[in-house]
């Protein structure tokens, strides 16, 4: 399956403000001024927060200083709380503190951001406060169009940091169990280590088929990326597949990120082994020499598309995560876009679909669709009634199956008909 969000970037500011000591009642403690995510009762055992999973991101609703909920995507690294919403500084009056430099993946500059200081970030039983916000000066990752629906921002390592979090894949569910109130048990699964290193979890709980012997790569567990493996080609030890694309492979905060698309004939994840896995090998200017400086030893890192196969159990404070597979996913095979269209959305509700690209010589290309044409049928289905996800999973699913489409160019309605075809 084609996902073209890759959010890797690090955060350089200083915190500011105060942390506002805990107050204490003679007979219930006061968490109102508590710095930081907790659950709202000292008492309870864990908290239950469902999630929307779009484009294999993980959404969850977080109300913001009790007025507006927020959709963010739910990162494990991601340092702070990052607002790519501009339009929220004006709806919400936002007041800032100092501007600080914001550096990620991709061939351009870093870009700039402010930090706003002190909200509060909540949903159901979880509490954050003392949160600060930066809010990026423009909105290069156009999240929202990319996943059609409204996205505002991204965050995760906190709760990361302060809970032991289970994300529950199959039913879209997280849950979060303070660290002093969860056991493992044979039922979570395997064990493998973890080490926390810029607040970004490193696994070598991954190994490589290379030239008839397995490699333990050292990888960054991503749930804020939606490709399956993402690998540092530049690395010796690491071949780029005979068989590969020329692709681009998404965007971070510092522009496009290209490189190659090709299979990795086999791996293990874990104790679980799998083949014919997609790969991401991006340029060395777009990311690699980058993401060295951070990690020397980094080749690359594990994604959503196959972190999905998998329930998997995060416990920061003990260094350790829990695989446990699941049958059902780990059937279905990893495919690519067939089609050759990047497709984007639009409107109020981001519910409009047009065409982005077109790979040249793609069946899309060979059959006369062009960029911005307007998606209105898919096989059928009416384009109110399909979520971005439901398209491109459409688009990767049978070699050989023909699909049509109505599209609207210029105000008039075309059909075209086409074969997919896959190319890696």
């Amino acid at each position: 399956m084609r996902f073209k969000i890759l959010l890797f970037f690090s955060v350089t500011f200083l915190f500011l403000g105060e942390i506002i000591a805990q107050k204490a009642n003679s007979k219930k403690q006061n968490l109102e001024n508590r710095a930081g995510f907790y659950l709202q009762n000292p008492k309870q055992t864990y908290a239950k927060i469902p999630f929307e999973f779009q484009s294999n991101l993980i959404v969850l609703k977080m109300c913001l200083d009790d007025s507006d909920t927020l959709r963010l995507i739910f990162d494990t690294g991601i340092s702070t709380n990052i607002i790519t919403d501009t339009s929220l500084v004006r709806k919400l009056n936002l007041k800032f503190a100092r501007r600080v430099r914001i550096n990620g993946a991709g061939e351009e500059k870093g870009m700039m951001g402010s930090v706003s200081i002190n909200h509060s970030l909540n949903y159901r039983d979880l509490r954050g406060s003392l949160q600060n916000l930066v809010v990026i000066d423009d909105d290069v990752l156009h999240l929202s169009e990319y996943m059609g629906m409204k996205v505002h921002g991204i965050f995760g390592h906190e709760i990361f940091n302060n809970f032991v979090v289970t994300i529950d894949y199959e039913n879209k569910f997280i849950y979060l169990y303070p660290n002093d109130k969860f056991s493992p048990k044979p039922s979570d699964g395997s064990m493998f280590s973890i080490v926390v290193t810029q607040t970004k979890p490193y696994t070598e709980a991954l190994q490589l088929m290379q030239n008839g012997a397995y490699l333990t790569l050292r990888l960054v567990i991503d749930t804020g990326a939606g490709h399956a493996l993402l690998l540092n080609a530049n690395d010796t030890k690491i071949k780029l597949p005979k068989i590969n694309v020329r692709a681009n492979l998404g965007r971070g905060l510092n522009g496009e990120i290209n490189g190659y698309i090709g299979r990795v004939d086999s791996l293990k994840f874990g104790e679980t082994p799998m083949k014919n896995i997609i790969a991401s090998f991006p340029d060395s200017l777009s990311f690699s020499k980058k993401f060295i400086a951070l990690s020397e030893d980094r080749q690359g890192s594990i994604g959503s598309e196959l972190l999905r196969r998998f329930q998997v159990t995060f416990n920061y404070a003990e260094g350790y995560i829990l695989l446990k597979p699941n049958i059902r996913r780990l059937k279905e095979t990893f495919e690519y876009d067939m089609s050759g269209l990047e497709i984007r959305a639009r409107g109020e509700n981001f519910t409009n679909y047009f065409v982005h690209k077109v790979i040249p010589d793609s069946p899309a290309d060979l059959i006369g669709i062009r960029e911005e044409d307007e998606i209105l049928f898919l096989d059928g289905n009416s384009a109110d009634n399909l979520t971005i996800s439901d398209i491109y999973k459409i688009l990767s699913k049978k070699e050989g199956k023909t699909v049509s489409f109505f599209m609207k160019r210029n105000g008039e309605v075309k059909l075209f008909e086409f074969k997919l075809k896959r190319i890696i």
